[in-house]
């Protein structure tokens, strides 16, 4: 019998929402990274001036948030399904649960912190 994993910790409803959140978010992730190079390879003279040119557009600060928020939920998904497979009682003993708790505290909050940052730095808050 396969038992179903219910968490107030996941991002997505159940696991086929969170297995298609990461795909999207992977997708996003790879079309940010294929323009950036292919922008700098275009580019003639990538130095401050053509780099502030670029994300002094709204469209490339947009498309940069959009590539922040799906780096942090490419990073939650990731960090929640390690901590479930592998910080098990099977490892820890009795102490699992709180070993489980306390580094998704840790990725939530770093998450946050790194999300509210580059937030900072694109939009100049």
């Amino acid at each position: 019998m396969v038992k179903r994993v219910n968490s107030a910790t996941n991002l997505g409803r159940n696991g086929l929402h969170d297995w298609v959140l990461q795909r999207f978010s992977a997708v996003v992730l790879a079309f940010y990274t294929v323009f950036l190079l292919g922008w700098m390879l275009i580019t003639p003279d990538v130095g401050y001036a053509s780099w502030s040119a670029l994300f002094d557009a709204t469209w490339m600060r947009v498309f940069s948030l959009l590539a922040l928020l799906s780096l942090c939920i490419h990073a939650w998904i990731g960090m929640w399904t390690i901590a479930t497979d592998y910080l098990t009682k099977m490892t820890f003993g009795g102490a699992a649960t709180a070993v489980r708790v306390l580094f998704q505290a840790a990725c939530v909050v770093l998450i946050f912190i790194y999300l509210v940052w580059g937030i900072q730095i694109l939009w100049g808050l």
